[in-house]
């Protein structure tokens, strides 16, 4: 199993995420994470998805999703000449006693404490999937209420590669 980055631009139109999402479904293709915004430009939406299959099924996404109406550009954002990022909101029930140690915590991974309250704390973390992962591992000592992650957003390192539409 392999996992591949598409970043897309597309036309910002009604249903074209409904249109993506739905060649995977039909194909039978899973979507791990799916992130979407409009750019600098409102006409244009970059879409970010995080696929895993074997190669052959991989590079058909591609090709599948290339051949969409709305699609503008497809690259695939490889590891090394990309950057990535997540962002997770963690809430943690946390006594009075628990706080400083989950602070420490958060501190040496630079999260934010972006909520208290009388039981429990909200943490922001942004980094690569690695280190969102490690930073709740190390909270399973306490109790983790509820977590939300926004997927995967990443851009190709460098200016060659810049789509202009």
């Amino acid at each position: 199993m392999q996992r591949k980055v598409f970043q897309l631009l597309v036309d910002n139109n009604a249903g074209t995420l409904s249109r993506i999402s739905g060649l995977f479904s039909r194909r039978g293709y899973n979507i791990e994470s799916i992130t979407a915004g409009v750019i600098g430009d409102p006409r244009y939406t970059r879409i970010t998805i995080t696929a895993s299959g074997e190669d052959e099924v991989l590079d058909q996404i591609e090709k599948q999703v290339a051949k969409l109406v709305d699609v503008r550009d497809i690259k695939e954002l490889k590891p090394e000449s990309s950057v990535y990022r997540e962002l997770a909101l963690i809430k943690v029930r946390a006594n009075s006693e628990q706080r400083q140690g989950i602070i420490a915590v958060a501190d040496i991974f630079r999260a934010k404490i972006i909520d208290v309250a009388f039981d429990s704390l909200i943490i922001e973390l942004t980094g690569n999937q690695a280190k969102l992962d490690a930073f709740i591992s190390l909270l399973e000592g306490y109790e983790i209420l509820e977590v939300a992650r926004t997927g995967i957003a990443g851009l190709l390192r460098g200016s060659e590669n810049v789509t202009y539409l």
